[in-house]
């Protein structure tokens, strides 16, 4: 078998150093729960550190976490698809926008259902995924105005999720000086500048944030203890607040060098080997895992001198070197994973999910 942990007394001294760090900067901060991936049991622990704001980009996941707390303040994180809007509408309090269409489409729904749904608007800065162009900001800004039961409270901006660009004084200061010209255009207040992500805490730490960065959406910090901005990990923040354990089913010595012809694995790919491995023998250990469940270089053993060595569909072959702490078949072997790795295994209904 294998199956996850979660360390809920980590996971409780991150939130409240993120907490105390963001209400001592006047940052609202809302938890990215993507990775959770409406896991009704990590779910409700999160959600029990009383958190005011959670986001997501799975609708059923909003839906999951309004039918555990009702109150907390749901945020939908990525452009709304026309066949989602009613239940963007039901159970998404806040939806960050970029396609006037859909905001349409959320007006409709919202006068239906007898909501005032609150819009984000995302904003282009470089990244190149989600955002509407600068240049098209403030007539974007003017249809969306006046559409019934729609009321905008913020813009916002992502970096670094898909091509790595980093956030830094100068791209923030683009959008608090937009939002400053659509309050004085249009004489209405915009709340939020919603800039941050757990790549920007730095720029808080070094005070070189924009004071109107007011609200941040934080994941891979509050989960992992890291610093998304160069992968370090932070010293008053706990590290492996998940952990992957993972059952032996065989161990053996057996030699390092394959026998017979190579031809492509499973993957289609042609291994090759160390010609060190010749007349080499080790004891080798399968788990309970395979590639079904995870990719092997998103997890790394948390045990020293132990090595992953391949990985089929469904098994995952680890070398233990000379088996110095006498493993044996039906121990578990514990492992670090990083955010991509809890990401994709969460979604496995193969790994069981515990708190401890």
């Amino acid at each position: 078998m294998a199956f996850i942990t979660l360390d809920k007394n980590k996971l409780k001294h991150n939130f409240e150093q993120l907490d105390q760090l963001f209400e001592n900067n006047n940052i609202q901060w809302a938890v990215v729960g993507k990775l959770l991936c409406g896991n009704e049991i990590f779910l409700r622990e999160v959600l029990s550190l009383d958190i005011k704001q959670i986001c997501d980009s799975r609708v059923s996941n909003l839906k999951a976490i309004k039918a555990i707390n009702d109150q907390v303040e749901t945020i939908y994180i990525k452009p709304a698809p026309n066949g989602s809007i009613d239940e963007i509408v039901e159970f998404a309090d806040i939806s960050f926008n970029t396609e006037l269409e859909t905001i349409k489409l959320l007006s409709q729904e919202a006068v239906k259902q007898n909501k005032h749904h609150k819009v984000v608007i995302m904003v282009e800065l470089g990244e190149l995924r989600e955002g509407v162009l600068r240049e098209d900001l403030i007539d974007f800004y003017q249809q969306v105005f006046n559409l019934p039961n729609i009321q905008i409270i913020g813009l916002g901006a992502n970096l670094t999720c898909m091509y790595g660009i980093l956030p830094n004084n100068d791209k923030l200061i683009q959008i608090t000086l937009y939002k400053e010209v659509l309050e004085l255009r249009f004489n209405k207040t915009i709340p939020y500048i919603s800039g941050g992500a757990s790549v920007t805490i730095p720029l808080i730490m070094n005070s070189s944030i924009p004071k109107a960065i007011n609200h941040f959406r934080i994941g891979e910090s509050l989960f992992m203890g890291t610093n998304a901005y160069d992968g370090s990990c932070y010293e008053n923040l706990k590290q492996n607040v998940f952990k992957l354990h993972t059952e032996i089913i065989e161990l053996h010595e057996k030699p390092m060098m394959p026998e017979g012809e190579v031809g492509l694995n499973m993957t289609g790919e042609k291994v090759s080997f160390n010609p060190e491995w010749e007349d080499s023998t080790n004891y080798r250990a399968i788990i309970d895992l395979g590639l079904l469940d995870i990719d092997i270089e998103h997890i790394t053993p948390l045990w020293p001198d132990i090595e992953i060595v391949g990985a089929s569909s469904d098994m995952i072959v680890i070398d233990l070197g000379q088996n110095p702490k006498k493993l044996k078949v039906g121990d578990t072997i514990p492992f670090h994973m990083d955010y991509m790795g809890i990401l994709r295994i969460m979604n496995s209904d193969y790994v069981e999910k515990e708190i401890i």
